[in-house]
């Protein structure tokens, strides 16, 4: 049988380390995708040495263009059918928008929004050989709420949202199912953790370890679900924002952020 893969961008940290072991552990062929010099190579090298499965590993910049190419290119050059495509790579921001840097805002939109959009077109020939097939899409909690400082990364998952959404319904006769996952707060890095111990007592119990959610995340995509929201009380904020009223929303929202404003 034809050896398939699972190519997953931002690999070599975060959440997207965390999925790279979760697949790794379930013995599926990855192609990993990340940054230069950001470990990916001894990060492949340890996945091939202590897991059954092939890797394959490209270190690009998801904010060019030609980045996007030169992953097909790859795909192609080696004949790799792909199964599944999780579009993890993303930016994180917080700041005033008329303070924030506009190159900085340019590639928070070129590694959140066109990259993952590019990559689905691009790869989408692949994927619909290989059907049933999947894509994940890495979204944020975020997506469903107007934070104040992080607009910009709040529009963006909300753009993957709603693209995933779409796209599902587009690919349904194609057998390639379209998940979207949306976590809240994780402790990945020393800054975000010392961050989420600032949340009230509420948020705080709604932060969640990377691996948990990876799990939960590739369970989602296995069996197509169309939107995860890891954690009981995440699904909870996304339930009750629904019914909040707005001045409310606004007040609880303001006072998590200035929480954390003296670490940011």
């Amino acid at each position: 049988m034809e050896k398939q893969y699972t190519l997953l961008t931002g690999a070599s940290q975060g959440l997207g380390k965390a999925m790279t072991f979760e697949l790794a552990k379930r013995g599926m062929n990855l192609f990993l995708v990340a940054l230069p010099d950001s470990g990916l190579e001894d990060l492949s090298s340890f996945i091939k040495q202590n897991y059954a499965v092939d890797v394959h590993y490209l270190e690009v910049d998801l904010s060019k263009t030609e980045s996007y190419y030169e992953i097909l290119g790859n795909i192609e050059k080696f004949n790799i059918p792909l199964k599944y495509l999780i579009n993890n790579a993303g930016v994180l921001s917080r700041g005033l928008f008329q303070e924030l840097d506009d190159r900085f805002i340019h590639d928070q939109i070129m590694v959140n929004v066109t990259a993952p959009t590019m990559l689905t077109r691009l790869l989408l020939k692949n994927l619909k050989e290989n059907s049933p097939s999947g894509i994940l899409n890495v979204s944020s909690l975020a997506s469903f709420f107007p934070l104040p400082k992080k607009q910009v990364y709040c529009a963006t998952k909300a753009f993957l949202s709603s693209f995933s959404k779409s796209l599902r319904k587009e690919l349904k006769e194609d057998h390639i199912s379209v998940s979207v996952v949306s976590p809240g707060s994780l402790n990945t890095t020393t800054k975000l953790c010392c961050q989420n111990k600032k949340l009230g007592w509420l948020n705080r119990q709604s932060v969640l370890d990377p691996e948990s959610v990876a799990n939960m995340a590739i369970d989602g995509m296995l069996t197509g679900k169309k939107e995860i929201i890891p954690g009981f009380i995440n699904n909870c904020f996304v339930k009750i924002d629904k019914v909040l009223p707005e001045y409310i929303e606004d007040k609880l929202t303001n006072n998590e952020i200035k929480k954390i404003e003296v670490i940011t």
